[in-house]
């Protein structure tokens, strides 16, 4: 039996998670539910959702498998093969490309030995190429796993893959100190706070 056939249930708090996804939808449209289902199922299943899971979802929405499977193959951030313990999503959209993410590329390959779309022999990174991650003004950016690194250099993508091998966990956010979307050269309008 392949990986991807394998018998899948959610896990008794899973079940109770997946229920309150359900009870979100009116009757009769608890396939609604579908995406968040996906994505406890991935989270549970060690980062990809395996073909068991998607029968298992199925069932569960009372929905035919190949609609859980066109979700499931639509959106980018379904995972239908394993990953590693750290997914590397490099934002390659034009304001990432244009301030640097073939260099952050470049430093995944350095760092790890794997190309887009490969996985370290240990099992600990995969590295994916994705769309906008929706932090365009502090380019370049990757996701890895739920967190946001933002105005990335090559150097400190190669620092922050360092530390989550040694178990550490990088600070998220901008990596130059910008306070969320502020510009790079500091705040030009409403710099005094003042008093009320």
């Amino acid at each position: 039996m392949s990986a991807g056939s394998q018998k899948f249930e959610f896990s008794p708090e899973n079940v109770a998670r997946a229920e309150a996804h359900i009870a979100k939808y009116p009757e009769g449209r608890q396939a609604s539910a579908v995406l968040p289902l996906l994505d406890l199922a991935q989270r549970q299943n060690g980062g990809w959702v395996s073909r068991g899971a998607m029968t298992y979802i199925a069932d569960m929405l009372g929905m035919a498998e190949i609609r859980v499977y066109e979700v499931a193959t639509f959106y980018t951030m379904v995972n239908l093969q394993p990953v590693g313990k750290y997914l590397i999503q490099l934002c390659r959209t034009t304001p990432c490309w244009l301030c640097g993410s073939d260099d952050l590329r470049d430093a995944c390959k350095d760092v790890l030995g794997i190309g887009v779309g490969e996985s370290t022999a240990d099992g600990m990174f995969t590295l994916v190429e994705v769309e906008c991650l929706g932090a365009c003004v502090n380019a370049p950016m990757v996701q890895i796993n739920d967190d946001f690194y933002e105005d990335l250099s090559a150097g400190r993508m190669k620092e922050i893959l360092d530390m989550l091998r040694r178990g550490e966990q990088p600070p998220t956010g901008s990596q130059t100190g910008r306070q969320t979307s502020a510009p790079i050269t500091g705040a030009t309008t409403l710099t005094d706070v003042g008093s009320a």
